[in-house]
């Protein structure tokens, strides 16, 4: 196990300034050492795609930026790479965690490419080289080798020690109420009524299978971002649709929204943005979007109910207000402590008919 102290020293003894990031829990370590350190810059990224895009940038100023994302990711970084990266010859390092998939594992969004990264990462045009685990030396060396020749370094879990938050980087929630209990609001006003909730990928989904054990439920294990959009598919097919989704969430693929807002008087859908500030599932790091209008970005791309509500009881009354048409309920939350994940049997769903369980193949 390398020390992430010892290597994010070395980072910046060769001269890196940036670490354009999609958070995930392989890297937080490493993360949360470099949001630790003011000689290199954190700069969270709403996507793996923002993040490509902006080390290029970067990289093309001058600049000395390194990528960190997860393996699924990758695959939204793919025209960025294709597009920009490889025919106008700017690298730099990226560092790809490499997500493992057991038989029966819940996490179906990691089981191909727990095996088939290495043939996504050549058929990008790119080879790999797997981050040494023992030698900083070696692994700084793999890492600056990116910087000359179109090579990906592969991240294996507990690759870095141990690090937590300095204090004045932890965030204080404790001012707002848990997401379950406005989850557990939605168990009781739903639980008898044909609607279809769908949960976000990371904490809301394994919130929702906790705390709405009555409703009908559709549990994202990956695809971030796209909830919003699969509501749409599902609502535009007939169904009364309520999405539930993060801040992290939100930005990731914003384009839905506006997609969302075409059929806003056409369509029988809710979407609640539960704003926790963090990234949960992947270490608790500040998103840093407390500059977004939450209600105006929703307004500006036509959807006319919007609300707030901050609290149970105003949470309820909104509820009870939601129109036919696209609603959109933002709500500033804290979370629980870790939830576990809901199991294969409730996750592997081929469509959304209640009947239609662990079809998965």
């Amino acid at each position: 196990m390398l020390d992430s102290g010892d290597f994010v020293n070395k980072l910046i003894q060769n001269s890196y300034t940036h670490l354009c990031v999609v958070p995930c829990s392989f890297a937080k370590n490493i993360i949360n050492e470099v949001i630790n350190n003011n000689s290199i810059e954190y700069t969270p990224c709403a996507s793996e795609a923002v993040a490509c895009s902006m080390a290029a940038g970067l990289k093309m100023a001058g600049e000395k930026p390194l990528v960190i994302v997860q393996s699924s990711g990758l695959t939204n970084m793919g025209s960025c790479i294709t597009s920009l990266l490889k025919p106008y010859e700017i690298r730099f390092p990226m560092l790809v965690s490499w997500r493992t998939y057991n038989e029966g594992d819940s996490e179906i969004q990691h089981k191909h490419l727990s095996t088939k990264l290495p043939d996504l990462i050549n058929a990008y045009g790119y080879q790999y080289d797997v981050l040494n685990k023992k030698d900083i030396s070696i692994a700084i060396n793999q890492i600056e080798k990116c910087n000359d020749i179109d090579q990906i370094c592969i991240l294996e879990k507990e690759t870095f020690s141990t690090v937590l938050l300095a204090e004045k980087y932890q965030l204080d929630l404790s001012k707002n109420i848990a997401r379950s209990e406005f989850l557990k609001a939605l168990n009781t006003k739903f639980s008898d009524h044909d609607v279809l909730f769908i949960g976000t990928t990371g904490n809301t989904s394994r919130e929702m299978y906790s705390f709405m054990p009555d409703t009908d439920n559709f549990y994202l294990a990956g695809n971030m971002g796209g909830a919003l959009s699969l509501g749409l598919g599902a609502a535009k097919a007939g169904k009364r649709v309520i999405v539930c989704g993060g801040d992290a969430e939100f930005v990731m693929h914003m384009g839905g929204l506006t997609n969302v807002g075409r059929y806003s008087k056409q369509i029988n859908l809710t979407y609640i943005v539960f704003d926790n500030e963090s990234n949960k599932s992947t270490g608790g790091q500040n998103t840093y979007q407390q500059h977004i209008d939450y209600i105006g970005m929703a307004k500006s791309s036509n959807i006319v109910n919007t609300f707030i509500a901050n609290d149970v009881d105003s949470f309820s009354k909104v509820l009870n207000k939601v129109n036919y048409g696209v609603n959109f309920i933002y709500v500033r939350c804290s979370y629980d402590a870790e939830t576990p994940r809901p199991p294969m049997k409730v996750v592997a769903k081929k469509s959304f008919d209640k009947s239609s369980i662990n079809l998965i193949g």
